[in-house]
C-alpha cells in the first residue's frame, strides 16, 4: 500500500495560488526529496500535508485515510510528524524538555523513555548538552534537536524542511548522514531541500517543482543525470 498520496491538491494563500494540481506519492521506507526554488511550493506541500493548510480541491491519503478533514494534532497522531523550516525549537526549555515537547500525544512512558535514548544515541551532541535551554545552542545543535524532536512522536513518516539551511559544510554533511541512518533504522521521509546534491545522495527519488507545479519526476539518479537538474540546482554548466 502507498504510505502516502496527494492527488491534484490545489492550495492557497489568501488569493494566492500557491499548489496548482499537485500529485505525488511516498512508498513505505523511501526517502523522497522535492527540489525547487524559494517560493516553488515545497513547505506549502508540507503544510497542507500535515494540516496547517487546507487544501480547496483535491485529496490526501496516508495508509489510505483521508487527511484533508483531520486537525494538525490527529494527523500526528496518524504516525507524521515535521521538523520545520529554521528548526522552530522552545528557545527557553532545556534540550530534554524539547523532547518531551515532541511526544505530547503519547502515553506510553516506556516507549518514550526509549525512544528519548534513541534520539540521543543518534545525536550525541544532544546529550552532552541534554539540561541546556535551546535557545543557547548552535544552529546545528538546534536543527538536531527540531528532528529528535519530530522522532519523539514515533512518526512512520517524518517530514523534513530545509534541514540545512544556515549549516556549515561539515554539519550538512553529518545532519544528512543521519537522515540516512534514520530512514535505514524504517522511518519513511520526505524531504525538501534547497541542497538538492546532498538532498539527491540520500533520496530514493525526487520531485521538482516550479511555482507550484511539479515539472520533472524521476529516481535520484535520473534526477541527478538530468540536464535542466544539473544546470538549475547542481550548478554545473
Amino acid at each position: 500500500m502507498t504510505m502516502l498520496e496527494l492527488k491534484d491538491i490545489h492550495t492557497y494563500y489568501g488569493n494566492i495560488h500557491a499548489l496548482k494540481g499537485i500529485s505525488l506519492r511516498v512508498e513505505p521506507g523511501e526517502v523522497v526529496t522535492l527540489l525547487g526554488s524559494n517560493g516553488a511550493g515545497k513547505t506549502t506541500i508540507l503544510r497542507s500535508i500535515q494540516g496547517l493548510l487546507r487544501p480547496r480541491q483535491g485529496t490526501i491519503r496516508f495508509e489510505n485515510k483521508a487527511l484533508e478533514i483531520l486537525p494538525a494534532q490527529a494527523i500526528v497522531r496518524l504516525g507524521i510528524s515535521q521538523s520545520p523550516e529554521g528548526r522552530l525549537i522552545f528557545p527557553r526549555m532545556t534540550v530534554k524538555e524539547n523532547l518531551e515537547m515532541g511526544a505530547f500525544s503519547r502515553r506510553d512512558t516506556l516507549g518514550i523513555k526509549t525512544d528519548t535514548e534513541r534520539a540521543l544515541t543518534l545525536f550525541p551532541r544532544l546529550r552532552e548538552r541534554i539540561n541546556q535551554k535551546g535557545g543557547t545552542l548552535s544552529g546545528g545543535e538546534q536543527q538536531m534537536l527540531a528532528i529528535a524532536r519530530a522522532l519523539m512522536a514515533r512518526p512512520r513518516l517524518l517530514l523534513l524542511d530545509e534541514p540545512s539551511m544556515g549549516l556549515a559544510p561539515m554539519l550538512v554533511t553529518q545532519i544528512f548522514s543521519i537522515i540516512q541512518d534514520i530512514n535505514n533504522q524504517g522511518t519513511t521521509i520526505l524531504l525538501v531541500e534547497q541542497n538538492a546534491r546532498m538532498a539527491l545522495t540520500v533520496a530514493h527519488r525526487g520531485y521538482v517543482l516550479q511555482t507550484g507545479q511539479i515539472v520533472l519526476t524521476g529516481t535520484a539518479k535520473d534526477l541527478q543525470s538530468n540536464e535542466i537538474v544539473r544546470k538549475a540546482y547542481l550548478g554545473e554548466t
